[in-house]
């Protein structure tokens, strides 16, 4: 395969993104993304706040279509994408070599987009529990996707769209944001914004004490 692997849902849900993430991101200078899909989302925003180092991250079978659209975009602040999954009980593998922010390890934020609902809940968990480890104070933890409130679903279409996921993976689902938030706040973080986006997804921001 030689082309450039290409999601529609990335090119519809690129600009409400990016309009959430510069109104936090205008101080910071590394961020990771985990789970860049195509690596439409990282050409996106790289490209559109070039005052950033968007490192992209997957699993290994994500990189050769990501490298795809780092190398033709061929922007400055975009390294070579970085093997990485989420992994039950241990955290994020292989752990991602930190950039030195200020004299501090870790990225000034930490972004994904439709994976939540992806990963099983013990992924969910390991992600999250790997946080601290990667963010320097102060940083951000930024998660785009569909969420569920005190397990009631936001619209007929999420509880379609969860079925769907269910169906071809039982241990998938849309998450609930308050049992996310509760995973966030165990690791230090606090929520600072909850976006209503289209499509009845949500941006959700936690910053890092």
């Amino acid at each position: 395969m030689t082309g450039k692997p290409h999601s529609e849902a990335c090119e519809r849900n690129r600009g409400p993104i990016l309009a959430v993430l510069r109104r936090h991101l205008g101080a910071a200078r590394h961020v990771l993304e985990i789970g860049s899909g195509t690596g439409q989302h990282a050409v996106h925003f790289a490209a559109a706040m070039p005052w950033l180092r968007w490192q992209a991250s997957d699993h290994p079978d994500h990189l050769p279509g990501i490298g795809r659209w780092l190398d033709a975009a061929a922007l400055p602040n975009t390294p070579p994408a970085l093997a990485l999954q989420a992994v039950a009980g241990t955290g994020l593998r292989p752990a991602p070599p930190l950039p030195a922010i200020a004299g501090v390890a870790g990225f000034d934020a930490v972004f994904t987009a439709n994976t939540l609902h992806i990963m099983d809940w013990d992924c969910v968990q390991a992600l999250v529990a790997a946080l601290p480890s990667l963010m320097a104070p102060g940083a951000l933890f930024i998660a785009y996707g569909p969420f569920n409130d005190a397990g009631a679903f936001s619209s007929d279409s999420n509880r379609a769209f969860d079925a769907w996921l269910r169906a071809r993976d039982p241990r998938s689902g849309i998450r609930d944001a308050g049992a996310v938030d509760a995973l966030a706040r165990a690791q230090g973080l606090a929520l600072r914004e909850d976006a209503a986006m289209p499509a009845n997804n949500r941006t959700l921001v936690w910053q890092r004490a």
